[in-house]
Parts: C-alpha cells; sequence; structure tokens
C-alpha cells in the first residue's frame, strides 16, 4: 500500500455496501487509516475491515445509526480518542421510493434523516478537531437525483440537494483553515439494487456511455479529492454518471 494520506484517520459512513467498500480499499490503498460505519450489516463491514487489516492496512469497525444524535456523538467521542479524523466520507444513505401523492410521512422522513440529519450528526461532532490541525477533507456523497430529479425519488432528491447546497455553504466555513468539503453526485453505478432497477437497454437510452459506472471509479474520484493533490477544490458538486447532465 502507498501512504499518500501518511496514516490520516479517514471515516466512511455507510461502508458495508459496495460503493462503501470500494471507497474503504481505496483510502487504505493510499495510506489512510480506516474508520468503518455500518448500521445495518455489522458483519458486511467487519469482514471489509479484516480485509484491509489482512491487506496491510488499518481499519476499526463502528456499528450505530447515524440518524440517532446521542449514538453518533458517542461514537465521535470513540473515534476522537485516537485522535482528530482528518477526512470524512458522509456516505450513508437510503432509499424508500413512492410516486409523491403516494409517499407515506414515514418515508419522507426516514430518506431525509439518514442522508441530510445523519451527516449533521456524524460531521459536526468531528469538525472541530479537524480544523484544529488545519487539514481536512469531507466529501458528501450526493445523487444524479439530487440535480437532475427523478420520478418516485422526491425525498431522495430532496435530501441530496439539500446536501449539495450544505456542502456549498460549508466550504466557505472552513476553507481558510486548509479544510475541503465536496459532493460527489454518482449516476447509475453496478450493484445488487441498480441492476434489478436497470437493464443493459434503459442504461443505454438513460446513459451516453453506455454503461453504468463501476464502484471503483466513483471510489477513484473520492480518493482524489480526499488527496493533498485535491487541495484547491472546494464547494463543488462533482457528477461521474457517464454524461447524464
Amino acid at each position: 500500500m502507498t501512504s499518500t494520506l501518511n496514516g490520516k484517520r479517514a471515516l466512511i459512513t455507510g461502508a458495508s455496501g459496495a460503493l462503501g467498500a470500494a471507497m474503504a480499499r481505496r483510502l487504505a490503498r493510499d495510506g489512510a487509516t480506516l474508520l468503518l460505519h455500518a448500521n445495518s450489516r455489522p458483519e458486511a463491514v467487519q469482514g471489509l475491515a479484516d480485509e484491509i487489516t489482512q491487506a496491510g492496512g488499518s481499519a476499526q469497525t463502528f456499528v450505530f445509526d447515524v440518524t440517532d444524535a446521542e449514538a453518533s456523538r458517542q461514537a465521535g467521542e470513540r473515534m476522537l480518542a485516537d485522535g482528530p479524523v482528518q477526512i470524512i466520507v458522509n456516505n450513508a444513505g437510503v432509499h424508500d421510493d413512492a410516486v409523491f401523492p403516494g409517499m407515506r410521512a414515514d418515508q419522507w422522513h426516514r430518506v431525509i434523516d439518514v442522508s441530510l440529519n445523519g451527516f449533521f450528526n456524524v460531521t459536526q461532532p468531528l469538525l472541530l478537531p479537524m480544523l484544529r490541525t488545519r487539514w481536512g477533507r469531507v466529501v458528501n456523497m450526493s445523487s444524479v437525483a439530487g440535480l437532475m430529479g427523478n420520478r418516485g425519488q422526491v425525498n431522495y432528491a430532496a435530501a441530496k440537494g439539500a446536501l449539495n447546497s450544505a456542502t456549498k455553504a460549508l466550504s466557505l466555513e472552513v476553507a481558510a483553515r486548509g479544510v475541503t468539503v465536496n459532493a460527489v453526485a454518482p449516476g447509475i453505478i453496478q450493484s445488487p439494487m441498480a441492476d434489478a432497477v436497470f437493464d443493459p437497454k434503459a442504461v443505454a437510452e438513460l446513459v451516453p456511455a453506455k454503461r453504468p459506472g463501476t464502484p471503483d471509479e466513483v471510489a477513484a474520484l473520492v480518493g482524489f479529492l480526499c488527496s493533498t493533490e485535491a487541495g484547491y477544490i472546494t464547494g463543488q458538486v462533482i457528477s461521474i454518471n457517464g454524461g447524464m447532465a
């Protein structure tokens, strides 16, 4: 493994899925010490931590619900006991799709709670220690739905659109301290969920590149944004979608 991140401590929320795992492997390869979060799939994130450790990296797991402010605060305290967290990748998110006239209130609130309130609950307690180091990276995982909208995903689009705006505002607050804040907005990315929704014909019609993206391609972008080379990029919402918009 290389050491471009020199052991900097990097938290990835929602690390139990395909995209979170790809980002974890990329940051571990770049020399980061990984703090891997999961909620509903602790065994998957522990397996990922074991894989990274066996490959010569360093990884710990933290299991908590990002919508629970007190649980998030306590998890943050445990993380900070070993030093500041200088990289935060807010990847935790859920879908609960329905056309808006038929959307239940719990569907609306749950999706926004995880993506938007989860961003606050996780990031806010870790930010001041990061600022004191005068170096940091915050990457918020958005979506093409937050930029273009999508039928049946008014809740998801609202959550990701708000996260994009929060990204821009927070970047202004912390730029002078050497901390960058960016959002990454993937389009159709290979995963069991996407494969079930989009067949190859649908992908060819929706995506100019005529294929879905891969988790590794998204992880490469996130890895760059977390690197020292990306220190002058902040406040951006960067699409990775094969030319959809």
